[in-house]
């Protein structure tokens, strides 16, 4: 019995000490690159004390890092090798009470201004009066993206974080993959190097980033179609977030924490861990469907075809939903999105990458807000696409027929 005693002590102060040192590290390591963003004060330390709500930007580089320059083709061949465009821009809207979730995508040809920043060396740059949103990285980095972003929301945006495609791989590992579904039979994009039958799929490695890539796999093989297929991702990522299969296992927590810090630039007020626990609690019990993914909506633009321009009148309706704090009803047709279908895939004759998992309801515990009966919701216009993380789309693939 002493000796059993003797055992359990060093297991305790072993698992104490390895915990006290992954959380110094993981703190201390996410801090260590972070960036400081123009005209942030200091957070406040209780995150129900931001009026309106809590904003974070998500930012997706397309940096040609070594280990994965081969899959991005001409982009990591040429002169613009070096540099980095930040072709996904996602604002996290988390709403004061009740809880709701929205992400806007904002997609990557969409011409805007793009104002004065300040560089990580402290330069300013002079900004550009009408420029893709996605070049707003060359202009000064996280901070820039953040101030357009900002600037074009009308938003105040206290927390931001960067990760390149290379890190979504292993973030998404971290996890055991995303199941996402192709439809449409199949999808085949030669630029990516998908060539996948339909059917449900577990996304890992490199096929995560092929995935999130693709365009030309999909119907329309348009960027606005990328989007609604990102979106499917989306969703289904939530939905595994917060099933027993990553919030019951204290190593796949661990494991995605250690991960997440490895391969995240956060803004400097989101090193806080503090703050990253009330973010996450923000969220905690809100139902799938006030999980919201939308697309800001779009026209095209008046100079040049290939690009698209703010469809402002609709914008202003999902920021003015968004700050009343209503619920958001969807009116768009997501099979028109050319990115997803609603049909059931074909089923393929052999399993593909294992077995799909169900949705999984939020863990018992959690006190989801339930909407007043008496509150109108918000219908917005069929311009803007989306999707709640309760619906279940599948990719409109390019082989139809």
């Amino acid at each position: 019995m002493k000796m059993l005693g003797i055992v359990a002590a060093v297991v305790l102060v072993s698992g104490l000490g390895v915990s006290a040192y992954a959380y110094y590290d993981l703190t201390t390591s996410f801090a260590s690159e972070a960036v400081e963003l123009d005209g942030q004060g200091s957070v406040p330390p209780d995150i129900g004390a931001i009026e309106g709500g809590v904003n974070l930007l998500l930012v997706g580089t397309d940096e040609c890092e070594p280990e994965y320059a081969q899959y991005f083709g001409a982009r990591c061949t040429g002169p613009e090798a070096s540099g980095q465009l930040n072709d996904v821009n996602m604002l996290l809207h988390i709403s004061d009470n009740p809880r709701r979730v929205t992400v806007i995508s904002f997609p990557r040809d969409l011409m805007v201004e793009i104002p004065s920043c300040t560089r990580e060396d402290g330069t300013e740059t002079g900004g550009s009066s009408y420029e893709q949103i996605n070049a707003a990285w060359s202009y000064g980095g996280l901070n820039c993206v953040v101030k357009t972003v900002s600037q074009l929301s009308g938003m105040n945006i206290p927390f931001a974080a960067k990760v390149s495609f290379g890190n979504v791989i292993n973030i998404t590992d971290a996890i055991g993959g995303v199941d996402v579904c192709i439809g449409n039979g199949g999808m085949r994009d030669r630029n990516t190097g998908i060539d996948w039958a339909a059917g449900p799929r577990n996304v890992q490695g490199l096929e995560a980033l092929q995935f999130l890539r693709t365009r030309y796999g999909l119907e329309n093989g348009s960027d606005l179609a990328r989007i609604s297929n990102q979106q499917q991702y989306m969703s289904s990522l939530a939905r595994k977030l917060v099933s027993e299969e990553v919030l019951s296992n204290p190593s796949t927590l661990l494991r995605l924490a250690t991960t997440v810090v490895d391969n995240v630039t956060p803004s400097q007020s989101l090193t806080n861990p503090v703050t990253l626990v009330q973010i996450a609690r923000a969220v905690q019990g809100v139902p799938f469907e006030e999980m919201v993914f939308v697309r800001y909506p779009v026209v095209a633009d008046p100079y040049d075809a290939n690009r698209v321009a703010p469809d402002d009148d609709a914008a202003e309706q999902l920021w003015a939903a968004l700050e009343a704090n209503q619920s958001l009803q969807l009116t768009s047709d997501p099979n028109t999105s050319g990115g997803v279908i609603t049909a059931d895939p074909a089923p393929t004759e052999t399993p593909v990458e294992g077995e799909p998992t169900e949705p999984v309801e939020p863990t018992e515990g959690a006190a989801p807000v339930e909407p007043d009966p008496t509150e109108t919701a918000a219908v917005l216009p069929e311009s803007i696409q989306g999707q709640t993380a309760a619906q279940e789309t599948c990719s409109a693939g390019n082989l139809a027929g």
